[in-house]
């Protein structure tokens, strides 16, 4: 009778190079906090006595505004520029790739310092008929104005709006291309199958088309979100008063310590940013609910398929 084979003494695999890991980060993260509480450079009492003043309160509110304001206008023109590129007219194509490469190309730094000084190229606007002038000259009409209104540039674009403008515009040209790579990703013969029942273009991009391409949009639109959130910082070259970088920067600047602001800007963003994360995930959850649901379906399928060949 054959001899029963010895049990197999497992040896758990050492990894030395994850203990060395472990210790380099301890070690880092150790000279980090002891950084932090010695060095008195930090100012933590002056920089939380100042991080939560009324005019740093109320650049916070002016950050949000904007965050939520340029998202907003920046996805709506995403989305019809999105439209644009996938039209079967060729003007429209063309168009729309015209308006994604040149705000995609132009810094949102620059893009913001041109609208800020628009008012050297422009210094008044007039909404009415043009060359109301010369019309009137021709009819022998000397004071003939048919301008509905008018007004100097530098009153009607402020800061406020300019930054609103040159960061809505910038974003639209990234949400066009999102918005589209999350159209194309639906399969063509949904929307194959609803134009045979007769539906309109706007009711299959509405009801067909985007609810499913929330799945492949939400993802990169919440990292847009939050890359926004950031860029709201550019606004101090505006200027736009109403700003949290803008108005910490002022309290380092009026006390003669810049660093401990800069800190709290830091604090600041990590906070709100946390909160956006915690939102898309709640957002990124809800719109791949019925996609989970169908690839459970498909593994259970299959593996119901196995069994059934093995048998």
């Amino acid at each position: 009778m054959p001899s029963r084979p010895e049990p197999i003494k497992a040896v758990p695999v050492r990894h030395p190079g994850r203990w060395v890991a472990i210790g380099f980060i301890v070690v880092l993260t150790a000279m980090f906090v002891h950084l932090l509480v010695t060095n008195d450079s930090f100012h933590w009492s002056f920089m939380f006595e100042n991080m939560f003043t009324p005019a740093v309160m109320r650049g916070l509110q002016g950050t949000l505004l904007m965050t939520v304001l340029a998202m907003v206008l920046g996805i709506a023109l995403g989305v019809l520029v999105a439209i644009a590129r996938l039209s079967a007219n060729p003007i429209l194509r063309g168009a729309s790739w015209v308006y994604t490469w040149f705000f995609r190309a132009v810094p949102r730094l620059v893009l913001l310092a041109l609208l800020g000084n628009l008012n050297i190229l422009w210094p008044s606007i007039s909404l009415g008929i043009p060359f109301d002038t010369y019309i009137g000259k021709i009819f022998g009409i000397t004071d003939l104005h048919m301008r509905v209104f008018e007004g100097e540039t530098r009153n009607l674009l402020t800061g406020f709006m300019a930054g609103l403008i040159g960061l809505a515009l910038s974003e639209a040209a990234y949400m066009a291309e999102i918005v589209r790579a999350g159209m194309q990703s639906i399969d063509p013969g949904q929307e194959e199958a609803a134009t045979a029942l007769g539906m309109r273009r706007g009711q299959l991009l509405r009801r067909i088309v985007l609810p499913q391409a929330m799945r492949v949009i939400i993802p990169p639109t919440g990292n847009e979100t939050i890359a926004m959130l950031k860029d709201t910082s550019l606004l101090i070259y505006v200027p736009v008063t109403a700003e949290l970088f803008f108005q910490l920067s002022a309290i380092g600047s009026r006390t003669y310590l810049p660093f401990p602001m800069y800190i709290a800007a830091c604090l600041w963003y990590l906070a709100i940013v946390s909160v956006l994360l915690v939102g898309q995930h709640y957002l990124e959850r809800y719109f791949a609910r019925g996609h989970r649901t169908e690839q459970a379906r498909i593994r259970l399928s299959g593996l119901a398929g196995e069994q059934g060949g093995t048998l």
